[in-house]
């Protein structure tokens, strides 16, 4: 992943503020995400102490609330949450965002795709709100969000929809100065409410009938040591279809902070799935391959 953030002030207590980042496949120097430039996020918005307005390719509200307060792994290597919990995809285009600032603790974000299809302007439309607290030891979020993604047929072919909905409660508790407990639960509605990604074809669900219907759960835990970090997840898919296509996965992991901005992290993570289930680890495989994954490296903040 390669990213750059700017922020440039422009007076009375107002910013300007973007960001681009693009995911680049090690093994072919392509972009990870079908070919976009800056496919994983690029968006320019102005901030003030009330929060921020942006508008661009950005996270979703249900993905930000996932990795921000439940997983332990923060979304960036093999045993994340994302891979395996709802929220369809994860991010959105011509995305209008507003992101409030801290109030006495509370926190609150909404979001509005505009459609872009060649069939219809409603097509991808999506929409979602979240609202949090942070108070002493403790952070809770909720999250609701709608995809509108009807792939419209022609001549024979029948319309499908791959519409979801999402929804996510998010919590950890801090327990003394070293160890952070985890929590969320998270209700999938919709052909599209599975966690895949059409822009991304690793770790995507090949699934010639995605769930509609399931319910997650993740547990976790961290523990600091020094320099080092140390996590361990448990996530529990539950098919509410007939197919019951359930899906477990845990994962352990360590980062290891060498300096300010340079860290190295390793992580293992492995899915048992039941019924034909497809899921994988991360983006680690693709075509439902890769039940299980190793992830070293280092990061560096420039």
């Amino acid at each position: 992943m390669i990213g750059f953030t700017g922020r440039e002030a422009l007076g009375k207590d107002t910013s300007a503020v973007f960001r681009l980042e693009a995911g680049i496949r090690n093994d072919t120097g392509q972009s990870d995400q079908n070919g976009r430039l800056f496919g994983s996020q690029a968006y320019v918005g102005l901030a003030n102490r009330w929060g921020a307005v942006t508008v661009g390719r950005q996270y979703d509200v249900g993905y930000e609330t996932l990795s921000e307060v439940a997983d332990p792994f923060r979304g960036g290597m093999a045993g994340t949450a994302t891979n395996l919990m709802g929220n369809g995809n994860k991010r959105s285009d011509n995305t209008v965002k507003y992101r409030s600032a801290s109030i006495h603790g509370f926190v609150a974000s909404a979001i509005y795709s505009f459609g872009e299809s060649a069939f219809s302007t409603s097509r991808n439309r999506a929409y979602g709100a979240m609202i949090g607290y942070q108070g002493g030891p403790f952070t809770l979020r909720a999250a609701h969000q709608r995809k509108n993604n009807f792939l419209q047929g022609a001549g024979a072919t029948t319309p499908v929809d791959l519409s979801s909905r999402n929804s996510l409660v998010a919590a950890n508790v801090h327990l003394g100065q070293a160890t952070t407990v985890y929590a969320a639960y998270a209700v999938n509605r919709g052909v599209g409410s599975s966690p895949w990604d059409q822009d991304n074809p690793y770790g995507a669900l090949v699934l010639a009938s995605p769930s509609t219907r399931s319910n997650d759960a993740l547990a976790g835990v961290s523990y600091a040591s020094g320099a080092a970090t140390y996590m361990l997840s448990y996530i529990r898919k539950d098919d509410r279809t007939l197919a019951n296509q359930d899906a477990n996965q845990i994962a352990v992991g360590m980062t290891y902070s060498m300096s300010r901005r340079t860290a190295f992290y390793a992580a293992y993570a492995r899915i048992k799935d039941h019924n034909g289930a497809p899921y994988t680890v991360g983006n680690f495989s693709e075509k439902g391959q890769g039940r299980s994954a190793v992830n070293i490296g280092l990061r560096h903040a420039f």
